[in-house]
């Protein structure tokens, strides 16, 4: 075992006091943090956990490239109840993590998703979806053109058919900080992290069960449990045991732009019909994105940014958009992955069926960091019980695509 000055990764310690542990995260952003953390928060989990993260930055995961934005407005009703827990954990997330005064006392700028839609196809989709909001509860409201116009008057509105947009616990939150309390409350109650990666994973003879994971180091560690909570790379991680995952890292670029003559009002995130989408950053200052035309699959390490895509899409789109965008000046810019599952956009998460102690957390297409306090909590309560307590969780399990059965959301930015 490790001495006390041992090797550390951005003061982290690179190999794990233990050489067996009951669960393993592999995994440190916030899907793992959320699973660590809710784990030490149950009366009746007293195991050892070890969380994996080859980067205890974080720099380059998903965690730190969102718009760190929540939404009720799905097309499935599991969606949406998602999204309600995740907003009143927001709201409430120093009572939710004990009452510790050093946790900030947070809460969601609800100024709401605006989706538009500019054919009657996609209207269609927005009322059916209402429909299933509303049932749950969601205060999302239909608008029409000539409304949109009158509540937003900075909008060009010649092309849309109808509206839809959810001003109730809807908007931005800071995502950054409750991950960072997950963490740090997690380790201080006895999880160990590890500046590390698996590069190996060994089942047992018959394969029904997972033995341990190798390091990149070299150590084995031994489980009980494994969890893939590795982001972009769940795939890489799947097919260490043989299982295909599909999950793909898929680009996504953003700005942060100043405006020469700033809108009087909050901005709502926007989601134009071309996909585009800009929200109030504050300060005079918008936050937008988007992704090309073509959208490939690519390298879980390639973050180059594509320079033309905001001259030749990006800002012509906001522009025709809200004319007062015409003049900008851009001040930051960056390239992120979506964990992209390419089967239904919906994560996949819960057992392998054959492999009954690996356990999947992954493919949140865009939606992750908004689903993190009930995804996280779901998995803690399966690795602890068998069984959800809460939220019914099973239709993301991996069997919906060994049987070829979608389980599919629609509003996917």
């Amino acid at each position: 075992m490790p001495s006390a000055d041992a090797k550390t990764k951005n003061g982290y310690p690179t190999i794990p006091r233990q050489n067996s542990y009951d669960v393993v995260i592999i995994g440190g952003a916030i899907m793992g943090s959320s699973t660590a953390w809710w784990l030490t928060e149950s009366p009746d989990f007293n195991g050892s956990i070890l969380v994996v993260e080859r980067d205890p930055t974080i720099e380059k995961a998903s965690t730190a490239h969102t718009n760190s934005c929540i939404r009720q407005q799905f097309s499935t009703e599991l969606n949406v109840r998602i999204s309600q827990f995740g907003a009143d954990f927001i709201n409430n997330v120093r009572d939710r993590m004990g009452g510790d005064e050093r946790v900030p006392n947070l809460k969601i700028q609800s100024f709401g998703y605006l989706y538009l839609a500019d054919t009657d196809g996609f209207a269609d989709t927005l009322r059916t979806s209402q429909k299933v909001q509303l049932a749950c509860g969601a205060a999302t409201e239909l608008l029409t053109a000539e409304a949109i116009k009158l509540r937003y008057p900075f909008y060009n509105v010649d092309d849309i058919i109808l509206g839809s947009i959810n001003r109730l616990n809807e908007g931005y939150w800071d995502g950054a900080t409750v991950f960072s309390w997950w963490r740090r409350q997690a380790i201080e109650r006895g999880v160990d992290y590890i500046g590390n990666e698996v590069v190996a994973i060994t089942k047992n003879p018959n394969g029904t069960r997972v033995d341990g994971v190798t390091l990149a180091s070299g150590e084995t560690i031994s489980c009980g449990q494994l969890v893939n909570a590795s982001g972009p790379r769940a795939a890489r991680t799947a097919a260490m045991i043989g299982v295909d995952l599909p999950i793909e890292p898929r680009k996504r670029y953003s700005w942060v732009f100043k405006a020469e003559h700033p809108i009087d009002q909050d901005l709502p995130l926007t989601i134009d019909p071309s996909g585009v989408h800009v929200r109030e950053n504050g300060g005079g200052t918008y936050q937008c994105g988007g992704h090309t035309a073509i959208d490939p699959a690519v390298d879980v390490d390639d973050f180059d940014m594509d320079h033309a895509i905001w001259q030749d899409h990006i800002w012509p789109t906001i522009a025709t958009r809200i004319p007062q965008f015409e003049a900008v000046k851009v001040i930051s810019e960056w390239t992120g992955h979506y964990s992209m599952n390419v089967f239904d956009h919906n994560a996949i998460i819960g057992p392998h069926p054959e492999i009954g102690n690996f356990v999947f957390l992954n493919g949140f297409s865009g939606h992750g960091l908004q689903q993190s306090p009930a995804m996280g909590r779901g998995t803690a309560e399966w690795l602890t019980y068998g069984a959800y307590q809460n939220l019914d969780l099973s239709p993301f399990h991996f069997e919906r695509i060994v049987n070829n059965a979608p389980y599919l959301e629609r509003a996917i930015i």
